[in-house]
């Protein structure tokens, strides 16, 4: 089959109550795959949990604060069992590239300005989980297991990006609310993303790598979004 015949493997689906559903079905195949020599898992930022607003990196220790993250710390244990392979875990902040950012919200004008001070998120472009997920494949690298963190530059505030990228379209931005005021609207995994504040560091990511982002802030990945959408027929 194709993982017996596979030489790498990258695992993208989310974990749910009873494991990482890849391993659940896959296990002893991957395991016993002789041809395998690298396996690449998407994780998440998640994982390092609550800062209050400080910073991690490659080397922090994981810790998380909700069942989505715990389950996540979980695969990452899971996959980073498989004996004798190079095993990269890509931890991932928030992904945003075309039909999947700001610009979709203030559209279908169901973006907020959610005003929440000091509070700041790390996002990263599809392209450059693309990027640099490629790199890491392609890299000389011993068996083992290795942690990159996939984020951007700068950590910004999620008003900041609601405001530039308005101002991209040439809309004006919805007014600010306070996050007092908009929490108790919230979803409940919205809740969760804003009652975790951290800055992630990527340099020994992109040094490891030999990478730079593509998108190292989210003004370069707006303007390029709003590029290739113009392209194909987007407002």
């Amino acid at each position: 089959n194709a993982i017996a015949s596979a030489t790498h493997i990258v695992a993208t689906a989310a974990p749910d109550d009873h494991g990482d559903p890849v391993l659940a079905l896959y296990a002893s195949q991957i395991t016993n795959a002789k041809n395998l020599a690298w396996v690449g898992y998407l994780s998440t930022t998640g994982v390092y949990g609550n800062r209050n607003g400080g910073w991690v990196d490659e080397d922090t220790p994981p810790a998380p604060q909700s069942p989505r993250a715990e389950r996540r710390v979980a695969a990452e244990v899971a996959w980073s069992e498989i004996p004798n392979r190079t095993i990269d875990i890509f931890r991932l902040a928030g992904i945003y590239g075309p039909g999947r950012s700001m610009f979709d919200d203030l559209r279908e004008g169901t973006a907020r300005r959610v005003v929440k001070p000091g509070h700041l998120f790390g996002r990263i472009h599809r392209d450059d989980i693309s990027q640099g997920v490629l790199a890491a494949m392609h890299r000389a690298a011993p068996h083992g297991v290795s942690i990159f963190n996939f984020s951007d530059d700068e950590p910004a505030a999620s008003a900041d990006v609601v405001i530039e990228a308005a101002a991209l379209l040439g809309v004006a931005p919805p007014l600010p609310v306070a996050f007092t005021d908009a929490q108790p609207m919230m979803s409940p995994m919205a809740r969760s993303f804003w009652a975790e504040n951290r800055r992630v560091a990527n340099q020994k990511t992109k040094a490891a790598l030999g990478i730079n982002w593509k998108y190292p802030t989210y003004r370069e990945g707006l303007r390029a979004i709003l590029i290739e959408e113009r392209g194909k027929g987007s407002a």
